[in-house]
C-alpha cells in the first residue's frame, strides 16, 4: 500500500512538472501558459495528446517527435523526473502532515525558477508574486517558532542580496534578492543565513570548476538560481541538524 501510495505521489509531481515546465518556457516569453498544447520546438508542429504523457512519451518516442523524427530536448523528460522526484521525497521525509503542502509549494517553486533562470537567466516576477499570498498564508497557518521568524527570514532574505547587489555593482539580480525574500518566509532567518552560505559555496566551487574546464571565461554570469534551488532543498530538510551540529561544536545551540 505504501509503495503505491509512492508511485502516486511520484507521478503527481510528473504530471505538475510537465506543466511547470510549460509556464517557464512561456511566462518569460510573455505567452500565455493556457495558450494551448504545446509544439516541437524544431518543426513546430502541435504535439498530440498522446505525445504529452509524462515519462511515458519521451521513453515510448526514443526522445524523437513522431512528425519531424528530430530529437525534444531531454529538458522537458529531467524536468518532470525533478518534480516527481522531490515531491515523493518530501512525502518520504515530512510525510503526511500539513507541512508537506508547503514542502510541496516550495518544491514547485524552486522547479520553475530552475527551468527560468537555466534558459533565460531571469526569476519572472509573476512567478514571485504567484507564490508569495500562498507562501504567506501556509506560514500563518503553520507557523515557525517563534512565530516572527519568517518575518525576519524574510526582510534578511531581501538585504542580504541587495547588499551583494550593491557592493558587487550587479554581481547578482533583482530576481535572486525577491527570491531570497521569499523562501525567507519559508525557511526563517537562521535556515535563510544557512542557504545563503550554501548557495554561495555551491556557486563559487561549480563556476571554478567551469573556469578551469573552460566551459565559462573568467566573470562571464552564470545562472545562480540552480545553486539556490539545491541549497534550498538542503536547508529545508537538513538544515536544522547542519546548525545543531554547528552550535553544538560551539557549546551552545540557537534552538
Amino acid at each position: 500500500m505504501q509503495i503505491f501510495l509512492y508511485i502516486i505521489i511520484f507521478m503527481y509531481g510528473t504530471v505538475l512538472g510537465s506543466f511547470y515546465h510549460v509556464v517557464a518556457l512561456r511566462l518569460p516569453r510573455k505567452f500565455s501558459f493556457l495558450m494551448g498544447r504545446s509544439q516541437c520546438p524544431k518543426c513546430k508542429k502541435t504535439l498530440s495528446w498522446k505525445q504529452l504523457i509524462p515519462l511515458l512519451s519521451y521513453i515510448i518516442q526514443k526522445g524523437k517527435c513522431t512528425h519531424c523524427a528530430k530529437k525534444i530536448p531531454i529538458q522537458y523528460f529531467l524536468t518532470e523526473i525533478m518534480t516527481g522526484s522531490l515531491f515523493l521525497f518530501s512525502f518520504m521525509i515530512i510525510g503526511i502532515n500539513q507541512e508537506l503542502i508547503v514542502a510541496f509549494l516550495l518544491m514547485s517553486l524552486l522547479v520553475i525558477v530552475w527551468v527560468t533562470d537555466l534558459q533565460y537567466m531571469i526569476i519572472p516576477n509573476k512567478i514571485l508574486l504567484t507564490f508569495l499570498p500562498l507562501f504567506l498564508c501556509m506560514r500563518i497557518i503553520i507557523q515557525l517558532e517563534p512565530w516572527y521568524d519568517s518575518l525576519i527570514g524574510a526582510v534578511l532574505g531581501y538585504f542580504i542580496i541587495a547588499f551583494v547587489i550593491l557592493i558587487s555593482q550587479g554581481g547578482m539580480g533583482a530576481g535572486d534578492m525577491k527570491l531570497f525574500g521569499l523562501l525567507g518566509i519559508v525557511l526563517g532567518w537562521k535556515h535563510i543565513l544557512l542557504m545563503f552560505f550554501l548557495a554561495i559555496l555551491f556557486g563559487a566551487i561549480i563556476g571554478l570548476i567551469l573556469q578551469w574546464t573552460g566551459k565559462v571565461r573568467r566573470k562571464q554570469a552564470i545562472p545562480f538560481a540552480p545553486f539556490i534551488v539545491i541549497a534550498t532543498i538542503i536547508t529545508y530538510f537538513y538544515g536544522k541538524n547542519f546548525i545543531d551540529f554547528y552550535f553544538q561544536l560551539a557549546g551552545w545551540s540557537l534552538y
